[in-house]
């Protein structure tokens, strides 16, 4: 079977943690030993565990797994599932007897859709754990893309569903570039030629796009935009090339290009846009050949989330 998803690079699990009652799950990357992790956070409204460790001047080099949760910052409790399972697995930064695994996170507000009383827990972050493999990952409004919308600038009834989607590039001799992203943008997002793919709707349940940068001139001042920070943009870029941890947050940086060709507009206030960079070290390669390319993914995963998802929580995907 092709795999065009984060699985493609060699080594890297993936599990989701599904709720479509509730509308909100989780998404665990599982990370082989030694993959080395960065991160760049550029959205004003972010929700994130255990980002400080990854930059530069820190100690800690590897990283043993990331979570994606839905929930606002009450989902990041579920990184406390994938810690119990890594720990029961012997995986984690060795501290005496004991290790204590690295589990950097990052949230997206889904809590306006379904039963914003029920959060992603750990629990429900174990259970992704647990079920996290090497097939190819599934897309959509399934884990941390189950809440995920877009085109909120006139509310939940003129937004698009969205979901987690997934792309992979391999650049010759095993090389591969991979991202994995949920999408639950304030804005809209636009296909390859530069097209609304999905996001503000003209009316509820219309199956024509108004634009939310058309719409933001039209609101512009001096009236103030009335948005709610219940947006965001979170993701994984993993390659199998060996990179530093000033390197793997280059590249990092460098996906958030990617995020702002497909997402328009990108890293507002109301959004908060974190991507994180694993590299398993299997390769040599150039950080700026990565970098390139982990744009590329991740617009293209961007892309798929709004492609795969179906409509749930009584909003509408783009087929609807």
């Amino acid at each position: 079977m092709m795999n065009n998803t984060l699985t493609a690079v060699p080594g890297i699990r993936v599990g989701h943690a599904t709720d479509t009652q509730a509308v909100t799950g989780c998404t665990v990357i599982l990370c082989p030993p030694g993959t080395v992790g960065g991160v760049d956070q550029r959205g004003g409204a972010p929700g994130t565990r255990e980002t400080d460790l990854l930059r530069p001047l820190h100690l800690v080099e590897h990283v043993h797994a990331v979570l994606l949760a839905g929930g606002s910052a009450y989902g990041l409790t579920a990184a406390d599932g994938v810690m119990r399972f890594l720990e029961e697995n012997g995986v984690g930064f060795p501290v005496d007897q004991f290790v204590v695994p690295i589990v950097p996170s990052a949230i997206l507000m889904d809590l306006m859709i379904g039963s914003g009383k029920i959060r992603p827990d750990a629990d429900m972050g174990y259970a992704a754990s647990a079920t996290a493999d090497e097939s190819p990952v599934e897309q959509g409004s399934v884990g941390v893309g189950t809440g995920c919308t877009i085109g909120k600038l006139a509310g939940l009834q003129q937004s698009t569903k969205s979901g987690v989607g997934s792309a992979s590039v391999e650049l010759g001799n095993g090389l591969v570039v991979a991202a994995l992203v949920a999408v639950n943008a304030l804005g809209d997002v636009l296909d390859e030629d530069g097209h609304i793919l999905g996001g503000l709707r003209l009316a509820p349940n219309s199956r024509d796009f108004a634009g939310t940068l058309a719409t933001m001139r039209v609101m512009s001042n001096p009236i103030k935009l009335a948005i709610t920070p219940s947006n965001t943009v979170i993701g994984v870029v993993a390659t199998n090339a060996r990179l530093t941890k000033d390197q793997a947050n280059k590249v990092a940086q460098m996906a958030h290009d990617g995020l702002a060709r497909a997402v328009q507009p990108a890293h507002t206030m109301y959004d908060g846009d974190t991507l994180f960079t694993l590299a398993t070290g299997e390769m040599e390669s150039d950080v700026n050949l990565i970098g390139a390319f982990a744009a590329e993914v991740v617009a293209e995963a961007i892309r798929n989330g709004v492609r795969t998802a179906t409509s749930l929580g009584g909003v509408n995907a783009i087929e609807h």
